[in-house]
């Protein structure tokens, strides 16, 4: 009799370990690894980064390092439409820091937040104030958006890849 009790109590301990794996193996982050000027897709959103080069703001915003734009050119793959934001992107520095995007009016093309209908791409820009150093690998990170249900992030090397 209690044979049987230790057989039921190891299968269910057994059991809850197995579906635990599962769900982490379910959620567990898939990193896609790109660079710059190759698509890269990330849930429903297909994206192309380009390095558009540093500047020092303007009048009513000005970094404290380096403004450091990148180019996005986003792709809605899906069948509905989608959101995207600056929120998404974070700028890696050499140190493996994150810094997240810098949300100014610089031109007409400056992301903030986009609707993305299907099969219809978009070009946008977005900064990061960084101290940057030409010599140095920077990367981008492109997170997907909360309704996007996706677990993929995608890492793209920006700079000497």
């Amino acid at each position: 009799m209690g044979g049987i009790g230790i057989v039921i109590v190891i299968g269910a301990i057994v059991a809850s370990m197995g579906f635990a794996m599962f769900m982490y193996i379910q959620y567990e982050t898939n990193f896609i690894e790109s660079s710059v000027g190759n698509p890269v897709v990330v849930g429903p959103v297909e994206y192309v980064i380009t390095f558009e080069g540093t500047h020092n703001g303007d009048k009513e915003n000005t970094p404290e390092n380096t403004f450091v734009m990148i180019g996005i050119t986003a792709k809605n793959i899906s069948d509905e439409k989608t959101v995207i934001s600056g929120g998404q992107f974070y700028f890696v520095d050499d140190r493996d820091q994150k810094h997240e995007a810098f949300f100014g009016e610089f031109s007409a093309n400056d992301l903030f937040l986009e609707g993305l209908d299907p099969n219809k791409p978009i070009q946008r820009t977005t900064q990061f104030d960084v101290p940057f150093d030409e010599e140095k690998q920077y990367k981008i990170i492109i997170r997907p958006q909360k309704d996007q249900s996706t677990v993929d992030t995608a890492v793209v090397c920006l700079t000497n890849c």
